[in-house]
C-alpha cells in the first residue's frame, strides 16, 4: 500500500481517500502492529530511534522434524504473561508501550492486562516514556495517550473502559502519512520533549 501524505486511511475497509474523495484500494489486512512495525523500519533506516517489537517468551514442548531443513514447532506455552508490545530508546530517553486496536468508540480495559499496566508504570517511575497507542478502526483515527491516564482510570474509574472522547481529549492523534506510516514520534516531540525545544 502506497499511504501518501494528503490521503487518509480507512482502517475498517482498507481503503484510502485523497483529499479529493476519490478511493483506492489498499492492501487487506493492514494492522495497527504492522503499521507501527513499518513505522519502526523507517525511523530504525534514517536513524531516528531503536524500537522493537518485542518477543513473547515461549516453551517450546514438541518440535516436527519431517526433513532435517524443514522443523516445525507444534506444541508450545508462553512462558511467562509478556510486559508490553514495544520499546527503545529515542533522543536518550527510554520508551515503552503498548498497542490497541478497537472497534467500538470506547477502549475496554478488558483489552489491557494489569501486569501490563503495573509495567508501565514502573516504566514511568523510572523515567522513561510510558504509553498506549490506540487505533479506533471505525474512525480512522490512531492516538497516543501517556500511560498514566490509562493507569489512573484503571484502578480508580467506575467505568470498564476509556470513552473515545477522553481519549481525544488527553490523548495526541498521530499523524498517517507514507513514510513513516505512523508518525508517532513527532507526538513524542511534541509531547514529551517539548522543554528542549
Amino acid at each position: 500500500m502506497v499511504n501518501y501524505p494528503n490521503m487518509k486511511r480507512n482502517w475498517q475497509t482498507s481503503t484510502i481517500m485523497t483529499s479529493d474523495k476519490k478511493h483506492y484500494t489498499a492492501h487487506r489486512g493492514m494492522s495497527l502492529e504492522e503499521d507501527i512495525s513499518l513505522s519502526n523500519q523507517y525511523y530504525l533506516s534514517h536513524d531516528v530511534a531503536v524500537i522493537y517489537k518485542k518477543p513473547t517468551p515461549i516453551q517450546i514442548v514438541k518440535v516436527d522434524y519431517p526433513r532435517r531443513e524443514s522443523a516445525k514447532i507444534v506444541e508450545a506455552y508462553y512462558k511467562t504473561p509478556s510486559t508490553t508490545d514495544y520499546n527503545g530508546i529515542y533522543r536518550g530517553r527510554y520508551i515503552d508501550f503498548e498497542a490497541k486496536e478497537t472497534k467500538v468508540k470506547t477502549f475496554p480495559f478488558a483489552n489491557i492486562s494489569k501486569h501490563q499496566i503495573d509495567h508501565l508504570q514502573k516504566i514511568i517511575n523510572h523515567g522513561g516514556i510510558a504509553f498506549v497507542i490506540i487505533a479506533f478502526t471505525s474512525l480512522n483515527e490512531v492516538y497516543l495517550i501517556d500511560a498514566s491516564h490509562i493507569i489512573n482510570d484503571y484502578y480508580h474509574s467506575q467505568r470498564k473502559s476509556i470513552t473515545y472522547e477522553k481519549i481525544k481529549d488527553l490523548g495526541h492523534l498521530i499523524p498517517q502519512g507514507y513514510q513513516p506510516r505512523l508518525d508517532y514520534l513527532k507526538v513524542i516531540d511534541d509531547w514529551y520533549f517539548k522543554e528542549d525545544e
